[in-house]
């Protein structure tokens, strides 16, 4: 009777259930789920972020409300739309003979196939292959033992850290290390003519991993749980194999390498356990987090060792490739039973057996794959400008300035600026790896460049910003913020800087105004926290910045929990290699 009912008048039924906000606001309705934290009820500790799509889709060039991304598409899109795409349907609720897919195509490809669900297997496949992320083997420098050591400096920012236990994006600014280093000789793109390489030599190849069409982190959802990773194999003409980073074991059945680069939160628990069965709320601290954000990239060093025997050209084939739950968790779920150890509210120390039961076999999909060859012969170190590498130049400095290598990815972005000097971003991007160094009066003509290029380009008005406020120059500072803010009014770092230099002008009443604003786009920004506690100290409004200060203290970060890194750090070298921000992989 009920379906009868609402087939004869569907509009009673879709007032109910459908709500405005459901559509005027869906990315925020999808948040309820898809932006989360464990508190003390639950995890007996404090509040700590989890995984968070909704936050790098807002601040990113994809939603079109963040003001910093490298790269935006021509059109903002939404969750629904890569994820509810138009299907065919004669369903009553068709629109032209289209309806949005319920599926909900993303990458949960075990449940599929644990449930046989062939159509689901194949639509969930399509979507991973789509080309929504890419891979690019493009560089390469000689292995020198005696090169000199790296500085390392602390980048500095008067932001304070979340407490995540998921990467942090464009939505906040973040402290970390940074590296000053020479770069050297450099052969790139590997695929431009004359590039050869000397037999008997050790190079560093660099692969790119690039996010195209995906409006959140590379990937997203509980990424404690999965096998994500980068391999990369190099053989000569012969077919031997010179190197293999990211092989599975049991011929592609078992566990990846552990040497592998590996895309996933690295969670610990008290004890300094990994968090590998979803007891998410036994985490503690984090050993590392690496994903890619929305439009960015991330560079992947290789250590690739050319024997003085070796038939070129040498074949290099790198595949990012995706298993929904690690080898480990489902052989836990199918058929964990502890034995030895002890366990309690906050870890887990105990061993486990896993032959009580069958186990599936999840199956690996590959996301996408490059392959470059070689030549071998007398080595030219040198590198190729071209204008159709431009973007391949571009997101190999991208994924440099990420991991703090700012030499590396000024050297990147000045060769964009020669392969397209009309492109504003090059000359941008070379004042972002500047202003990170600290040297903002370098970075100035970089960005007034870049403006004169594209006047108006509210990034550049905003690194702009940045040089203006290390020189003192606070007006200056907030006239390119604001400049920043006509366009992208919900830009949460934009609005927490127009709040800060506020502060540090002592307009506290306005500090107030423009931090509340930030709240507006996420009460739980502990840097808009922080700031207001300080103004309303400002302004003696004691109770208001007593409830901020308790906010504040709620979601920044517990500094004290990396203690808990040291014991997984010195019983496995490739769990600590793959700390670090930038490493080698070697075979």
């Amino acid at each position: 009777m009920d379906r009868f009912i609402t087939y004869l008048n569907p509009a009673p039924h879709r007032h109910t259930f459908m709500k405005a906000f459901m559509r005027q606001d869906s990315p925020e309705f999808c948040s309820a789920c898809h932006k989360v934290h464990l508190d003390g009820p639950v995890n007996h500790y404090r509040w700590l972020r989890g995984f968070n799509e909704y936050d790098n889709w807002q601040a990113s060039g994809i939603s079109g409300q963040g003001a910093r991304s490298f790269y935006y598409p021509d059109k903002s899109s939404t969750c629904a739309d890569c994820h509810m795409p138009l299907t065919p349907s004669q369903d009553p609720g068709n629109r032209d003979g289209m309806v949005h897919s319920h599926r909900f195509p993303a990458a949960n490809i075990a449940v599929a196939y644990v449930n046989k669900d062939d159509e689901q297997m194949r639509i969930t496949e399509k979507f991973l292959q789509s080309g929504f992320i890419t891979v690019d083997l493009f560089a390469a420098t000689p292995v020198e033992e005696s090169q000199g050591l790296a500085q390392m400096r602390r980048r500095s920012t008067d932001a304070p850290a979340l407490a995540s236990t998921f990467a942090v994006g464009e939505e906040a600014e973040t402290p970390g290390n940074v590296t000053i280093r020479e770069v050297g000789k450099v052969a790139a793109p590997l695929d431009a003519p004359g590039i050869r390489f000397q037999p008997g030599q050790t190079v560093r190849v660099d692969a790119v991993v690039r996010t195209r069409k995906i409006g959140h982190f590379f990937p997203a959802g509980t990424v404690d749980a999965f096998d994500v990773w980068l391999e990369l194999q190099a053989r000569d003409a012969t077919g031997r194999i010179l190197c293999w980073s990211g092989r599975v074991d049991d011929d592609g059945r078992g566990p990846v390498e552990k040497g592998a680069h590996f895309y996933r939160s690295y969670l610990l628990d008290g004890e300094g356990n990994a968090i590998n069965k979803r007891n998410a709320w036994q985490a503690r601290s984090v050993l590392y987090v690496r994903l890619i954000p929305p439009g960015a990239a991330d560079t992947v060093h290789f250590r690739v060792p050319i024997p003085r025997d070796a038939v070129g050209p040498v074949t290099l084939e790198t595949k990012l490739n995706y298993r929904k739950f690690s080898d480990y968790f489902t052989k836990f779920v199918y058929a964990g039973i502890p034995k030895s150890g002890l366990a309690a509210i906050a870890f887990d120390s105990r061993e486990y057996s896993f032959d009580s039961a069958p186990v599936p076999v999840l199956p690996i999909v590959t996301l996408a794959r490059a392959t470059a060859k070689l030549e071998l012969g007398e080595p030219r170190w040198e590198p190729v400008v071209r204008k159709q590498d431009r973007e391949r130049w571009n997101d190999w400095g991208i994924g440099l300035l990420l991991q703090g290598d700012l030499k590396g990815a000024e050297f990147a972005f000045q060769h964009v600026t020669q392969a397209e000097p009309e492109y504003a971003d090059g000359w941008l991007n070379v004042a972002r790896a500047l202003i990170q160094e600290g040297e903002t009066e370098a970075a100035r003509p970089y960005v007034e460049k870049a403006l004169a290029l594209k006047p108006g380009l509210a990034r550049a008005h905003f690194f702009m910003a940045m040089i203006a406020k290390a020189a003192g120059d606070y007006d200056g500072a907030l006239r390119n913020l604001y400049a920043c803010r006509d366009q992208y009014p919900r830009d949460r770092v934009a609005l927490n800087q127009i709040g800060r230099i506020l502060f540090l002008k002592r307009k506290y009443a306005d500090a107030v105004r423009a931090l509340e604003e930030v709240l507006q786009v996420d009460p739980e920004d502990v840097q808009a926290h922080y700031n207001l506690m300080l103004s309303y100290r400002g302004l003696g409004q004691a109770e208001n910045a007593g409830r901020e200060e308790k906010l504040f203290l709620r979601f920044k970060a517990d500094e004290a929990s990396q203690a808990l890194t040291a014991r997984p750090r010195l019983l496995s070298a490739e769990d600590n290699n793959e700390r670090q921000p930038i490493h080698d992989h070697a075979p």
